[in-house]
């Protein structure tokens, strides 16, 4: 009976399962490897909301939302404006005799206050694009040798660069190398 407790003791409430044990040496527990794979779900998404979750106060919340709206203000408004012209003429012809007093300081003003808003996006969006190409141009000569490996191994010669940079550090690699 010691001995049948010791192989299947999990079975019968005791201590150690050396069956289970040693079939884990061979294959991997299912219920542990699931339990892992969840784990590591779960801490991947843990960590994903955390990116999203919104720590700022809301005067700060406040102020960006506030930064949002010129721009869709002003699209909107020029649509409405042509949406209007058309609905009514007579309406849309007083409103513009009312823009014609508008002293041209002001418009100049308001032209300053625009093109500083959307020349500062300008630029922050430009800079970031030239910081993306500079980083896509970079990566070139390896894209260009990644190709060129692809089309040796298209056409079915042997891929002499990749195997001699691999039998540098591989000796069965070298080995077969030279006898072929």
């Amino acid at each position: 009976m010691g001995l049948i407790d010791l192989v299947f003791g999990a079975l019968f409430g005791g201590g150690r399962n050396v069956v289970r044990e040693t079939a884990e040496v061979f294959r991997v527990n299912a219920e542990a490897a699931s339990q892992r794979e969840n784990d590591a779900v779960n801490a991947a998404l843990q960590q994903h909301a955390g990116e999203f979750r919104d720590t700022r106060q809301g005067f700060d919340r406040f102020m960006d939302a506030l930064n949002r709206l010129p721009r869709p203000a002003m699209a909107l408004g020029c649509i409405g404006l042509m949406a209007s012209s058309m609905a009514s003429p007579v309406w849309f012809a007083e409103r513009m005799q009312g823009l014609a007093l508008v002293p041209e300081a002001l418009w100049w003003l308001i032209g300053a206050v625009v093109s500083f808003y959307f020349g500062a996006r300008h630029q922050a969006k430009g800079q970031e694009f030239q910081r993306d190409i500079v980083q896509s141009v970079a990566r070139v000569p390896q894209v260009t040798e990644a190709i060129q490996r692809l089309e040796e191994l298209r056409s079915g010669a042997k891929p002499t660069a990749l195997l001699e940079e691999a039998a540098d550090s591989n000796a069965a690699l070298e080995a077969w190398t030279q006898r072929h």
